[in-house]
């Protein structure tokens, strides 16, 4: 099989038919063997019963359907574990990208030896506010970051090698970084091709502006697990050596001031250097447990996030 397509949807029952018309028109009309894998994430408007009634008219198009609403990237995850295409794309089902751009993008893959590439949404109908000023800010945090220098980490459309997508773990809200867990595993190909973006036609976004935050703060979470995820100690005990030297300076030279100069007559106690002593021995102390429980942690098993599918299409 040629490709994969997986598109995550919650509350989406108004375009979903739409969209599977275009999907399947675009990949019939180039000759593409394709599968279709709908995720859905836990809709409450009907969209699983027309996922079922698709599927059951066709053997291309498969479904997933979660008992609640767990979030875009355990949706995307479990899309990833279905698919069996050599490559796997993925789309929004609002109908704001185009599937058109999808065998373009598999060109260009191909062409250029690409691991994945990302679209970019050059000319976004979105508010400037809202979205357009946030994402740029949010997009050149990213690249800063991570060193991809790619426009647009966060668009729905993307095209992978089947290996990226199978060596990557999406979870929590990182289906926005997902360039970025690919090169964590060694997939440094990474390109973008720029894509139509079109205006929602039906409902309204389901995301709110709080996903910046959360974004940025992913962001964070992302450099240090690449930097130090697999040796915490090396960040936590670092910064408690600095803590406890700072600590052992102060110390030594209240003590030896006491001892030998001898200027003033105050108690120790009494003393500003002995609390900024006091203080940075024994954040150090709790930076290096901190680094030990971090390589317990580590070297145990792991319980990873999980989601609950209730039904599927899926073979």
């Amino acid at each position: 099989m040629d490709l994969s397509v997986v598109i995550p949807l919650y509350n989406e029952s108004e375009s979903i038919e739409e969209l599977n018309t275009w999907v399947t028109n675009t990949l019939n009309n180039r000759s593409i063997s394709f599968e279709i894998i709908y995720v859905n994430d836990g809709s409450s408007d009907g969209s699983w019963d027309i996922i079922k009634r698709l599927a059951d008219d066709s053997n291309n198009i498969k479904g997933i359907s979660f008992s609640k609403n767990f979030g875009k990237s355990q949706a995307l995850n479990s899309g990833f574990i279905e698919c069996k295409g050599k490559y796997v794309a993925t789309l929004d089902a609002d109908l704001q990208d185009s599937p058109e751009e999808i065998p373009e993008m598999i060109n260009k893959l191909k062409e250029e030896e690409l691991d994945l590439i990302s679209g970019w949404k050059k000319k976004r109908y979105d508010s400037l506010i809202l979205k357009k000023i946030p994402s740029k800010l949010f997009n050149f945090v990213a690249r800063c970051s991570s060193g991809i220098k790619i426009h647009d980490f966060n668009c729905g459309i993307k095209v992978f090698k089947s290996e990226v997508i199978k060596s990557i773990d999406v979870y929590g809200d990182m289906h926005r970084f997902i360039p970025i867990l690919a090169k964590n595993e060694g997939y440094n190909k990474i390109g973008e091709h720029i894509v139509k973006h079109q205006a929602r036609k039906y409902g309204k976004t389901k995301f709110g502006n709080e996903r910046f935050m959360r974004g940025f703060l992913d962001i964070i979470t992302l450099w240090f697990m690449n930097k130090f995820g697999k040796r915490p100690m090396h960040f936590f005990g670092s910064l408690g050596t600095i803590m406890i030297l700072i600590g052992i300076i102060f110390t030594g030279y209240i003590g030896y001031e006491k001892l030998f100069i001898k200027t003033s007559g105050r108690l120790i106690t009494e003393r500003p250097e002995f609390y900024i002593a006091l203080t940075t021995i024994i954040i150090g102390i709790q930076l290096f447990i901190a680094g030990f429980i971090g390589e317990i942690v580590l070297n145990s098993k792991s319980k990873k996030e999980r989601y609950q599918i209730t039904e599927k299409t899926v073979d």
